[in-house]
């Protein structure tokens, strides 16, 4: 049985503050911020978001509480990262977690990616 294609996506919290900053940041180096409630993915994005970010602030018992009205974001990575069915490069994890350094008091995320359902990118035509 195959699994069904996905996004490979790092669930990160974000400060309201700097989401927009970090998200030049993130494009620069083709990754890409999706807020996790129009992501596009759930009925109820909104829904979705609020039990995500609850979720990751609660199993870090208090350590992650004033991210507890933070923005619940998947990071995923563009084409000049994939390799076609390979996994992802290393390098692109590294230069993930590199963008994200700045942002340290900013962000709070665990290290270690997840899968979501493709999220779909509308191109301009070249």
């Amino acid at each position: 049985m195959r699994r069904r294609p996905h996004e490979n996506v790092l669930t990160v919290l974000v400060d309201p503050a700097v989401l927009h900053d970090l998200e030049l940041e993130l494009v620069a180096r083709d990754l890409w911020l999706w807020p996790v409630r129009s992501a596009g993915v759930y009925r109820d994005g909104a829904q979705a978001a609020r039990v995500i970010r609850r979720r990751l602030v609660e199993a870090r018992r208090g350590a992650w509480d004033d991210a507890a009205r933070w923005v619940p974001v998947w990071i995923a990575f563009g084409d000049t990262w994939r390799r076609g069915v390979d996994p992802l490069p290393w390098a692109a994890h590294a230069e993930l977690y590199d963008a994200l350094t700045p942002y340290a008091s900013h962000v709070r995320y665990r290290k270690g990616l997840a899968g979501v359902p493709r999220l779909r990118v509308t191109r301009e035509a070249a």
